[in-house]
């Protein structure tokens, strides 16, 4: 039971921290600059392998929701779709190793294509389909190339602090 108790703890305080930095930055600057939420998924991810980048997210996802109500289904929607994609493309490329490191290469990838897909994804329902923002090209183009970028860096830093600090960690 303490091993469970641990480990929901620890997934929740990591959903709580994406909710500060989310909160912290103001939006829309806070779609571009998601190291941190990139990178508490990731080793949400690494932490709990199973659904553990989804569970991360579905916390963070209900508390910004609730900080920004007025978008707080899509707010919620992206989120869990964040979490589900960082889980899926981790299994798909296989980041996790047998002996607990993970591979930076694989990581980077993997980080930094669900990062570039719910970034696109998000923006274009929000933009597009439901005409809830307007359109502005040079905020399109940073969102795109920037919120790409800090995926990728979330990606290599994540590995750095799994690999050096955390692999022998037991949550």
């Amino acid at each position: 039971m303490g091993l469970h108790t641990r480990r929901v703890a620890v997934a929740t305080l990591l959903g709580v921290l994406i909710f500060v930095s989310k909160t912290v930055v103001p939006s829309p600057m806070d779609k571009m600059f998601i190291v941190v939420h990139a990178l508490l998924l990731a080793l949400g991810a690494l932490s709990f392998r199973r659904m553990g980048a989804t569970y991360v997210a579905a916390i963070g996802g209900v508390l910004i929701a609730l900080w920004r109500i007025a978008l707080a289904p899509f707010t919620f929607v992206f989120a869990l779709l964040y979490g589900l994609l960082v889980d899926g493309f981790f299994y798909i490329l296989k980041v996790n190793t047998d002996r607990g490191e993970v591979k930076t290469s694989r990581l980077m990838a993997a980080m930094t294509v669900s990062t570039a897909f719910v970034g696109v994804l998000s923006y274009y329902v929000t933009v597009f389909l439901l005409g809830l923002l307007p359109r502005n090209f040079f905020l399109e183009v940073g969102m795109l190339f920037i919120g790409t970028f800090n995926g990728t860096v979330a990606g290599y830093l994540a590995s750095i602090i799994w690999n050096r600090h955390l692999k022998n960690a037991k949550l």
